[in-house]
């Protein structure tokens, strides 16, 4: 039932290698998914999300006689799936499950890389995710470089001449030029244009700025050995800003075509 009202489809032809009609029917599920996709994965944790919130409902009844061994085993199966989950980075509250020390629109980011066949801004993203905690310094650096990737490829796309001598804001203001942003049919579409590429200037100025803060601290400037410098959340926010921005530009110019 949670697998159909999330919209996902079944194979029921598929025999999987594992026992048990309900392991079967639902590995039945899984088959028709492709979890590299931020759409396919979001599917799957709607369902875990359902199933964790349908148990945290059973728990409520009456732990006392009859409804005491089945409380319990409601309860193992609520942790252990919400256990398995905290090791991907998500944690059940308040009904919803939410990212934990990740940012939510890097998945998002991923399928984008692949749709659009950039195996080095794949790169770039894996190694910026990975980096936010061991090393933020890196992470702040490639939030950067994955903007500066998104912007090149977006107007190499569409047929527009890079100069080498564009810095990083100049990329940025090209490439939002280059996509127009607003749809012509949208009333007063000037005033929201200009909304929207302040919006995604500040973000840029975000990415610029903490870029900038980096060179002081960054592990090529020679810092003292007690310096704490930058921190996870530092490039926490780095790496948000830069994927929001990113996964914004890349939307608009997939929907848009490669031209304009």
């Amino acid at each position: 039932m949670e697998f159909d009202a999330a919209d996902i489809s079944r194979q029921a032809d598929y025999e999987p290698p594992v026992s048990g009609a309900r392991r079967s029917l639902v590995e039945q599920y899984y088959k028709t998914l492709d979890l590299t996709k931020w759409e396919d994965a979001r599917k799957v944790l709607k369902v875990f999300e359902n199933v964790l919130a349908r148990l945290e409902h059973q728990m409520t009844v009456s732990s006392d006689g009859l409804f005491k061994e089945l409380t319990e085993q409601t309860r193992w199966n609520f942790e252990n799936l919400a256990k398995w989950l905290r090791k991907d980075g998500f944690v059940y509250q308040n009904e919803r499950l939410v990212t934990i020390g990740r940012v939510p629109t890097i998945p998002q980011m991923k399928s984008l890389a692949v749709t659009f066949d950039a195996p080095y801004l794949l790169q770039q993203i894996e190694r910026m995710e990975r980096a936010i905690h061991d090393d933020p310094w890196l992470a702040i650096g490639t939030a950067k470089e994955l903007v500066e990737t998104t912007c090149k490829t977006i107007l190499n796309d569409r047929g527009k001449a890079i100069n080498p001598g564009w810095e990083f804001m100049d990329l940025v203001k090209e490439t939002r030029k280059e996509l127009r942003l607003i749809p012509e049919d949208i009333p007063d579409a000037a005033k929201a244009s200009a909304t929207i590429r302040r919006l995604l200037s500040n973000l840029a100025t975000i990415v610029q700025g903490l870029a900038e803060l980096r060179n002081p601290y960054g592990t090529g400037h020679g810092p003292e050995g007690k310096a704490r410098g930058l921190q996870a959340r530092h490039a926490r926010l780095a790496v948000g800003a830069a994927s929001t921005l990113a996964t914004f530009l890349f939307e608009t110019h997939q929907e848009r075509g490669e031209t304009p």
